[in-house]
């Protein structure tokens, strides 16, 4: 079963359940990624499912920000539990560890020296940690190690 099929499985088993928050994340998700479909006239594979997904992290995310800057509580609370229900159909997130591991592989791969090289890392890390590692994070630490 495809990510999309378990999505709107999902969406079907909310309606059922009368769960209307969830069914409401859920038909913005399927949205979203029928809205790319008609875009660029291609059906999703999983991949692209999740760079969706993780477009809508980063909006729910930002949303958060601004909306506690604002000092709307309600919308904080609201914009959180859509970020729970949508990082559910993400995979595992990489451990400490892992990332770690991952982005010293992409520096020796590379042959990174300086802050410069910043690029081609990312480019090797993003690769292999797609949807498993938040990538501003990434960024951040790679920015680190290199500089």
């Amino acid at each position: 079963m495809t990510l999309k099929e378990r999505i709107t499985e999902d969406m079907k088993s909310a309606m059922r359940a009368g769960e209307k928050d969830r069914l409401a994340t859920v038909r913005l998700m399927l949205a979203g990624i029928k809205q790319r479909e008609v875009d660029e006239r291609i059906t999703l594979d999983d991949s692209q499912v999740i760079a969706v997904l993780e477009k809508m992290i980063k909006q729910r995310r930002e949303s958060m920000a601004q909306f506690e800057s604002g000092g709307r509580a309600d919308l904080v609370a609201k914009e959180a539990a859509e970020l729970a229900i949508v990082q559910g159909y993400l995979p595992a997130q990489l451990s400490e560890g892992e990332l770690d591991a991952l982005i010293a592989e992409a520096i020796a791969a590379t042959g990174a020296a300086s802050i410069k090289d910043m690029g081609k890392v990312m480019g090797i890390v993003k690769a292999k940690a797609a949807g498993r590692a938040d990538m501003a994070a990434v960024g951040a630490r790679v920015k680190q190690k290199l500089g």
